[in-house]
């Protein structure tokens, strides 16, 4: 067993509806245009999988996982794998989305949590996670993602 005690938190504020960003996380057709990735589970109740498959012809499988918690639309907590290291529970960790409505718009905190320190993982989220989240907002705000 290895030592998890490595985080990352992103917090951005976004002209919407707690509702459009729970759909935008959780409805494929929605996460394809600001991610370039669908989110797919059956039903994001706690106990169903989930995964996060590539918009292209191959539709590979990069990540996997199973909701750990859902109150739509006010927070999701996922386990998040890549595919290749699923059968290995010290690889999973766990990411919170948190939604709160302020006013006129929502705040989103993502903590991404339970992650080995130095990790690939870890590297790659801390720079993913502010690109995604950034196309997030400006598809919710404009109806255009990033191009990821």
């Amino acid at each position: 067993m290895t030592t998890k005690s490595a985080s990352f938190v992103y917090v951005t504020f976004i002209r919407t509806t707690p509702e459009k960003v729970f759909e935008a996380i959780t409805r494929p057709e929605m996460a394809r245009r600001y991610w370039g990735h669908e989110n797919v589970s059956e039903d994001w109740q706690p106990g169903s999988r989930w995964q996060h498959i590539r918009t292209d012809e191959a539709r590979t499988v990069d990540l996997v996982g199973e909701v750990l918690e859902s109150d739509p639309p006010k927070r999701l907590v996922i386990s998040w794998a890549n595919e290749s290291q699923k059968d290995d529970p010290d690889q999973y960790s766990r990411v919170t989305f948190d939604i709160e409505p302020q006013g006129e718009i929502v705040k989103l905190t993502v903590m991404h949590d339970d992650l080995q320190p130095g990790s690939g993982m870890l590297k790659g989220i801390s720079k993913g996670w502010p690109h995604v989240l950034s196309s997030l907002k400006s598809f919710l705000e404009t109806g255009q993602g990033l191009g990821l």
